[in-house]
Parts: structure tokens; C-alpha cells; sequence
């Protein structure tokens, strides 16, 4: 993907983020207030409140996945944080094992690994993000994985004759911005662990 079309998506998806995340924190306050009256409780109100608090969380983290990144900081309590929400009542879980802040670009590589291993371990799993000095790597163990070679190649390849499916654009942004990073991912599975790394 060309760097101007790269920078362009970048900017679409940051849009779409803000201008969504107003409104549906306004819904989440409108709820509180509605929960502090006493005048509405109940399941009805509880399975709004959850699917709010999802919405909320699904736009956080698409932000950073999807977003400009620029060469901010982000700290590891807001990742951690970002993660808890998104995966929570969910049978996946990620831990972010990285205690110092990283640039909002490398934490967007991460993100978008984190959602291909997502697509490879449909019934959950767990995930690890870790950082040595020299590189990232991103794990997933689950009991039972799906890998689709096609795809999972395309890390390695950015084979623009494979038609990505609208849920699996990770894929194709992944190596798409590593390579003007200028890094290279790689990965390899087994049948429980998915690693990828940069």
C-alpha cells in the first residue's frame, strides 16, 4: 500500500474514532445518571450499559489500531486498561507485559498482531505482549487454533492478489505499516501458540 493511501486510511480511521467516542460516552454518562435517579433498572438497562461499555472499549482500542499514530507515549496503565475493557466477559484475554510507555506507533503494530492472532484463535484464548530491546513479540496459546496459510502468509508476502475480507484487514495493514516503519513481521504456529513478532 502506497505511503500516501497508508497515511490516508490513518486518517479516516482517527475520524471515524472521534467523532464516535463523544456520543457514546455521552450514552454511558446518560445511563450513570439515569442509574443515580433510581427511575431505570433492570436487565434491559444492564444489557445497555454492557453493550456501551463494549462500544466504548472497541473504539479505544480501534484508535490506536486504526488511527495516526504519530511518536506519542502511551502508557502501559491506558494500554492495560484499553485491553481489561475490550476483553472483558470475553473468552480471549491480553496482558500487556510491558511496564515502561512506547510510542503510539509501535503500540498500533502491536494492537493490529493482536487482532490477527484474534482471527486465529476463534474459540479464545490467551495473549501475551512482551518487548525485548530489539523487538516485539505478541503470543497466543489457546486450546484450539484455525490458520489459514493464505492469510497468515500474507505477513510475510503483502501478496496483493489475496482479496482480504473486510475482518481480516489487520493483515493486510500490519505489514503495510511495518515495512514503512521499516520492519518486518514474522509468524509461525503450532497447534496451540501463534507468535508474532517485529
Amino acid at each position: 500500500m502506497p505511503r500516501s493511501d497508508l497515511e490516508f486510511a490513518n486518517l479516516i480511521g482517527s475520524r471515524i474514532c472521534h467523532d464516535l467516542i463523544s456520543p457514546i460516552g455521552a450514552i454511558n454518562n446518560g445511563l450513570e445518571l439515569l442509574s443515580m435517579s433510581g427511575t431505570a433498572s433492570g436487565p434491559e438497562m444492564d444489557l445497555i450499559g454492557d453493550s456501551v461499555g463494549s462500544a466504548s472499549a472497541r473504539i479505544r482500542f480501534f484508535r490506536i489500531a486504526f488511527g495516526a499514530a504519530g511518536e506519542q507515549m502511551v502508557g502501559s496503565g491506558e494500554i492495560s486498561s484499553i485491553l481489561r475493557d475490550l476483553y472483558l466477559d470475553s473468552r480471549a484475554s491480553a496482558t500487556w507485559g510491558i511496564s515502561e510507555p512506547q510510542r503510539r506507533s509501535d503500540v498500533r503494530l502491536a494492537f493490529l498482531a493482536l487482532m490477527c492472532l484474534e482471527t486465529g484463535m476463534p474459540y479464545g484464548g490467551n495473549v501475551l505482549v512482551e518487548r525485548d530491546s530489539e523487538k516485539w513479540v505478541i503470543r497466543g496459546t489457546a486450546d484450539k487454533l484455525i490458520i489459514d496459510p493464505d492469510l497468515w502468509a500474507l505477513l510475510a508476502t503483502q501478496d496483493p492478489k489475496l482479496k482480504l475480507k473486510p475482518a481480516h484487514v489487520q493483515f493486510g495493514l500490519l505489514p503495510a505499516i511495518a515495512s514503512d516503519n521499516g520492519l518486518q513481521i514474522t509468524s509461525k504456529a503450532t497447534e496451540t501458540e501463534i507468535v508474532i513478532s517485529f
